[in-house]
């Protein structure tokens, strides 16, 4: 059985009429379906986990409220700054 591949000029046109049309962002997604980001306890990191996972050692939630959503959106720019320390309170990052 032979698959018919769309050219990919039509795909990305096809994406941006999506786009447009259902008012989505084009801006990259921080994570996937079924992920959620996490934040590195004391810098500035960050990772995905699978929704149904708790956040691995070393890392935490974003608090309630400042999860960052897409790339370069307000919490994304904000986090490069700041963290959360070992006893949850968010602090600015040290000037390296």
């Amino acid at each position: 059985m032979r698959r018919h591949r769309m050219p990919m000029w039509c795909a990305a046109a096809s994406a941006v009429l999506l786009s447009a049309l259902t008012g989505c962002s084009s801006q990259d997604a921080i994570c996937g379906g079924g992920e959620y980001p996490v934040h590195t306890v004391g810098s500035t990191g960050r990772a995905c986990v699978d929704d149904d996972q708790q956040p691995p050692k070393g890392y935490t939630r974003y608090p309630e409220g400042k999860v960052p959503q897409h790339v370069g959106d307000k919490w994304d720019q904000y986090w490069q700054t700041h963290t959360v320390d070992e006893k949850g309170r968010i602090i600015q990052v040290p000037k390296s």
